[in-house]
């Protein structure tokens, strides 16, 4: 699921300069996204559009391995 993340992050971006962390604690994956500020603007979309986007993909492919995801942006 993670190399599912960084795939549409790399299109969001169209470069590699970011991070992901993952982290799984009581059944559920907790990903982690670091960047440069200037991309978290990206990231999120105008109105929240994109980050909810990436959420819903991530909560799809989860919920076909029946697990439970999070995804947030970390800050710097």
């Amino acid at each position: 699921m993670k190399d599912l993340l960084e795939f549409m992050l790399k299109g969001i971006l169209g470069e590699e300069k970011f991070e992901v962390a993952e982290n799984e604690e009581e059944g559920r994956i907790m990903y982690s996204i670091k960047t440069d500020p200037k991309n978290v603007g990206l990231i999120i979309g105008k109105g929240g559009k994109m980050i909810k986007s990436l959420r819903n993909v991530l909560k799809v492919r989860a919920t076909l391995e029946k697990k439970a995801v999070n995804l947030e942006i970390a800050e710097n």
